[in-house]
């Protein structure tokens, strides 16, 4: 069998090149960074549980209307996704006060926000990811005043879906990042869900205890990190009772 091509590696993920056009295998890293890169690790069978975690989100996602990068689960460790041409912004979506929202305020984390609220930061680790405002992503080019309008409408949308679904499972999701990326079709452009959703970039709290159940728990050296991955799994009923063996993958995504 050929080596496959590899066309990027990230700080979670390496992407290679698909088997067919206009597609890409994502390979689901064990590595863990915080702080732009700052502070390095491992995480054991991270990207077995982020591979699964974020197939099942992204399937239900698909399947309210919200259109994703995502073809199909391949193996343990990798995905079949759309290659996209990603939007250099990353969308962050905050429903409780924690994280760097906490120290910009200097207010409690935890503290419920009157509503949800929607914030923008541009994809660079060099600088830092900066955060920015709709005027600077319009002004620079990086998407149009409509690419804006349906990219909030989606994101609103996730929220309120995911925010549902993780409280059914006594979990609260207290914020989360998303990326989008444009996919072209016979001279039309559309704008899709990319990247992952995972423990890696939402923040996850027990609803009755508030114990921390995702990144975070790498990021304050707090322990037992695999756990609180699997235990997310486990929750969303994608972790069978054996542990994190194989389990079989969706059907392909339309």
């Amino acid at each position: 069998m050929a080596k496959r091509r590899q066309l990027y590696e990230g700080k979670a993920k390496v992407i290679f090149e698909g088997p067919e056009p206009g597609t890409v295998v994502q390979y689901f890293k064990d590595d863990a960074t915080a702080f732009n890169n700052k502070k390095q690790g491992t995480i054991t069978g991270k990207g077995v549980l982020n591979n699964r975690i974020s197939e099942y989100l992204m399937v239900k996602l698909a399947d309210i209307g919200i259109p994703t990068h995502f073809v199909r689960r391949l193996n343990m460790r990798e995905q079949l996704v759309r290659e996209v041409e990603i939007v250099p912004i990353e969308v962050v979506v905050r429903n409780i006060v924690a994280g760097s929202l906490a120290k910009r305020f200097d207010m409690p984390e935890g503290t419920p926000l009157p509503r949800s609220i929607v914030e923008y930061y541009y994809k660079s680790d060099e600088l830092d990811d900066p955060m920015i405002s709709e005027e600077h992503i319009t002004a620079f080019g990086w998407a149009t005043p409509q690419d804006m309008d349906e990219i909030m409408s989606m994101s609103l949308r996730i929220n309120d879906f995911l925010v549902g679904l993780f409280l059914g499972i006594g979990i609260r999701l207290v914020d989360f990042k998303l990326e989008f990326g444009r996919v072209y079709e016979e001279d039309q452009m559309r704008l899709i869900l990319a990247d992952e959703i995972s423990p890696d970039n939402c923040r996850l709290w027990d609803k009755d205890t508030n114990e921390k159940l995702d990144k975070d728990r790498f990021r304050r050296d707090m322990g037992n990190v695999e756990g609180a991955y699997q235990e997310v799994a486990r929750r969303l009923g994608i972790l069978p009772e054996s542990g994190p063996g194989d389990i079989p993958g969706t059907d392909t995504m339309q």
